[in-house]
């Protein structure tokens, strides 16, 4: 048993996370470090070498995924911590590279006392999580759970019309297939939560139960185009009229479901865009999130309805569904050893579901997964203004050095 716990170095960390920042800093503190750009070269390259000082064997994979692992005592499936060192356009400087950080820290702390752990403890970076320069996000761990065909994301392209393939081979991390994650003990990733609810709750961690289950549809609706001074309103098909009055209607009967149920219509196109002309076209979408499957059932019915309301203004309209997922249970058991790992060093918590999507649903497919929030400044994030505090920041990897002490207890 321990005398007493660890917990890293907090000023290492911030140094670290400020280093990496360099890797592509913006003018207004922020981050571009789009996937496979010479700046993700640069930030694997520092990467690849403070794991390789700490004595850690790097693996890259057929995806580009970093592995560096500290042998364990015994030669079994390791614990696994980390998230991406990729980013949006004018991103920030702590969405994905705190997670590969907190491993690197947690490395760093059990070689700074000597602790030779019971099984191997492997930091991965996981390739093009973010989806912003090749499409789709989570690319790499989307093809190592088999969601997405590698021949596939292989031949993705760019704007400039470089596919993943090239890139890859371009900055050096063209790895081995036979190099993938394939088993572990647990996978463990930090995020900073990219939303307002810790923030708005006074609570600097949230231990993740799940990613929400989400459905997208789009509705379009088809009217005719006539002038728009010399056509009588009682006379139009307005296609922008009857999409306003559906969007009304949908928002009606949504807001009267379960109130943790979160909805978006995020695109609109009108045609033809003209302001002297009566819109004969309007597609927009409509996309909600939650984690009951019973709810988001009852959102499919409400948008299917649209095609069936009385009032179309004469125009007709279609309903398709995009696309959709299930939600993502994290592994209870990790859970509720983050959840013990929080209390036992005193931090405010809840525990919370994920909006956004991480590479950890897709590993949970195969691998026991979960993941720890730690709160964003205003909810910011994807933009230069994301800030996660440096007291946060610790907190968030101390709680994984707790699980994963705890963890190796266990082993042992």
């Amino acid at each position: 048993m321990r005398k007493q716990k660890l917990v890293i170095n907090g000023e290492r960390l911030r140094k670290s996370l400020e280093q990496f920042a360099d890797f592509g800093r913006t003018e207004g503190n922020g981050v571009t470090r789009l996937a496979l750009s010479e700046e993700d070269r640069l930030a694997r390259d520092h990467f690849v070498s403070c794991c390789k000082e700490l004595g850690m064997e790097v693996k890259v994979d057929d995806m580009g995924n970093i592995y560096a692992t500290l042998a364990g005592v015994e030669d079994k499936p390791p614990i696994v911590i980390g998230s991406h060192l990729d980013s949006v356009k004018k991103g920030g400087r702590f969405d994905g590279v705190l997670g590969v950080l907190a491993g690197l820290e947690i490395v760093r702390t059990l070689v700074d006392h000597q602790v030779k752990p019971q099984v191997p403890i492997t930091i991965v970076n996981m390739t093009n999580e973010e989806g912003a320069r090749f499409e789709p996000s989570m690319m790499a761990s989307g093809v190592l759970s088999g969601k997405f065909d590698k021949a596939a994301m292989m031949e993705k392209r760019d704007t400039d019309g470089v596919t993943f393939r090239e890139a890859l081979d371009e900055i050096g991390y063209a790895g081995d297939e036979r190099n993938r994650l394939r088993e572990a003990a647990a996978f463990l990733e930090l995020h900073i939560e990219q939303g307002p609810v810790l923030e708005s709750e006074g609570l600097p961690v949230g231990v993740v139960e799940c990613v929400l289950g989400m459905v997208c549809y789009e509705i379009e609706v088809s009217g005719e185009s006539d002038h728009a001074g010399t056509t009588p309103m009682g006379m139009r098909k307005d296609a922008l009229f009857a999409a306003n009055h559906f969007i009304t209607k949908a928002r009606q009967q949504l807001n009267q479901l379960d109130p943790e149920l979160v909805y978006t219509m995020g695109r609109m196109n009108v045609w033809p865009n003209i302001h002297t002309v009566i819109p004969n076209k309007v597609v927009f979408t409509l996309e909600a999130r939650h984690k009951d499957a019973e709810e988001i059932r009852r959102v499919e019915e409400i948008v299917q309805g649209i095609a069936t309301m009385e009032d179309h203004e004469g125009c007709e309209v279609s309903v398709t569904k995009l696309w959709s997922r299930d939600t993502v249970w994290f592994d209870e058991e990790i859970c509720n050893q983050l959840e013990q790992s929080v209390k036992s060093l005193d931090y405010p918590y809840k525990r919370m579901v994920s909006g956004a999507g991480h590479d950890a649903q897709f590993l949970a497919s195969y691998i026991p997964s979960a993941m720890v929030f730690v709160r964003s400044k205003n909810g910011k994030s994807h933009c230069e203004e994301e800030l996660t505090t440096w007291e946060d920041c610790e907190k968030g990897v101390n709680v994984l050095l707790e699980t994963v002490m705890t963890m190796l207890e266990k082993k042992a």
